[in-house]
């Protein structure tokens, strides 16, 4: 009996999911200068708007992912998307600078767990042998949209205020959360649509679960592993990197080096765009070397390689002034970078089994400090310094540091110790060969 493909349409309402999440999230920095003029803001002002956003998600995230490993996704996912999508109606509302800052605030708080939620909804539908390839295309739809919003909403400025924008973003999210609520469930034994050969394939790999234990008891447990806090350090070079992409690349490329419009556009998208296929791939790559020499060197293999690109790449485009050359090795920098991604939150998964949403929010978590600092870094260097540059050298130092943490990562670790360490087996689907 061939397996059917309800995990399929999983990950279609992943990448969904992925997509409508960037489109919130990317089109901020498109609209800053519009913002910024409307209400009389400098970049340093700006850059507690990007701020308050970043520090709610990051203080929110880990809550809302043990709720999810607690309670399932399914309901908290539906929860997530449509506070979410009310507070994105609140930015559109905003009428000063303060109200603009607690709207960016709430909502980041009801963006938080989106993530680890998937973590946890993929460890409960993908066999291993799939999941990393599950998380390249994961990404590679968010960045996708992130992408395609930079160059979108910048089109749509033309004609449109930035507010009229936001309202129709906000209905896209609300269309997601009905189809969702409907169609999902929290195990692929609960779906009518899943037959025996497909549940089998799922299942056959998963571990026995852990009892989850609760407070101090858990926690002292999860940050004395050494494979958490590798994660926690490496995952900051990640978010770094896509932050200031939506937030400060447009404002650099412009106060910088003096694009325009169209080029301004093309260029400040280019880096989001190169990162979709190297989502995809790093994921795909990670299970191929996976499958031929071991899941440590699978996971390890695409973090150092990228990440040690991405610093060279980084540091050329800091010591360029032409700014097309300056603006293409950012995009190189960020789309090598991203072949780090779907193997991090893959090792979460790994690890942490049935707990993976909490394991990946904590990663998640550490990695939005970076990125929390790196805004008003940003600002505050451009403000009071002039110099753009400074943000990519932290930025470049962030690289050095993730290349290094991904050499000693173990993903045949699990977290708790009554967890088997034993090496999992990618074994064929039922009814494939070869």
């Amino acid at each position: 009996m061939q397996p059917t493909k309800v995990r399929y349409g999983v990950i279609g309402f992943m990448g969904a999911l992925a997509m409508v999440t960037y489109l919130d999230r990317a089109c901020i920095g498109v609209m800053a200068p519009y913002i910024k003029k409307e209400f009389g803001l400098d970049d340093a002002a700006m850059s507690w708007v990007f701020f308050a956003f970043i520090l709610s998600y990051a203080i929110f995230e880990i809550p809302t992912a043990l709720w999810a490993d607690r309670r399932g996704a399914k309901n908290v996912l539906s929860r997530i998307v449509s506070v979410w999508s009310l507070f994105t109606l609140a930015t559109a509302g905003a009428f000063n600078y303060v109200s603009l800052l607690i709207a960016r605030f709430l909502f980041g708080a009801g963006e938080a767990g989106a993530f680890p939620s998937v973590a946890r909804v993929l460890s409960r539908w993908m066999p291993l042998r799939e999941r990393g390839t599950a998380k390249g295309i994961f990404f590679a739809c968010a960045y996708t949209s992130a992408g395609l919003t930079t160059v979108f909403v910048n089109e749509l400025l033309q004609w449109f205020t930035w507010r009229q924008i936001l309202v129709v973003f906000t209905l896209v999210g609300f269309v997601w959360v009905a189809a969702w609520h409907f169609w999902f469930r929290d195990e692929p034994t609960e779906h009518a649509a899943t037959n025996e050969a497909e549940r089998d394939l799922i299942l056959r790999d998963r571990p026995p679960e852990v009892a989850f234990p609760r407070g101090w008891e858990f926690w002292g447990n999860l940050l004395r592993q050494r494979n958490v806090r590798l994660l926690c350090f490496l995952y900051m070079p990640n978010c770094a990197t896509f932050y200031y992409c939506i937030t400060w690349l447009p404002t650099y490329l412009h106060e910088q080096h003096g694009l325009e419009k169209t080029q301004l556009g093309i260029f400040a998208s280019l880096p989001l765009l190169l990162a979709i296929p190297t989502q995809f791939l790093g994921g795909y790559l990670s299970d191929v070397i996976s499958r031929r020499s071991g899941l440590t060197l699978g996971r390890r293999a695409p973090g150092v390689v990228g990440y040690t690109l991405a610093a060279v790449m980084i540091v050329t485009a800091s010591l360029s002034t032409v700014p097309v050359v300056a603006a293409v090795f950012i995009a190189l920098a960020c789309c090598t970078c991203m072949l780090t991604t779907a193997p991090a939150w893959s090792t979460c998964v790994d690890i942490g089994r049935e707990h993976s949403a909490t394991v990946a929010a904590t990663m998640n978590t550490a990695g939005q400090i970076a990125a929390i600092l790196l805004q008003p870094v940003a600002g505050y260097s451009a403000t009071l310094l002039g110099n753009w540059n400074v943000p990519l050298w932290l930025i470049a130092g962030l690289y050095v540091m993730g290349a290094a943490c991904w050499a000693f990562v173990e993903p045949l670790k699990p977290i708790l110790a009554g967890s088997s360490s034993a090496p999992p087996v990618m074994r064929a689907p039922a009814g494939v060969t070869g």
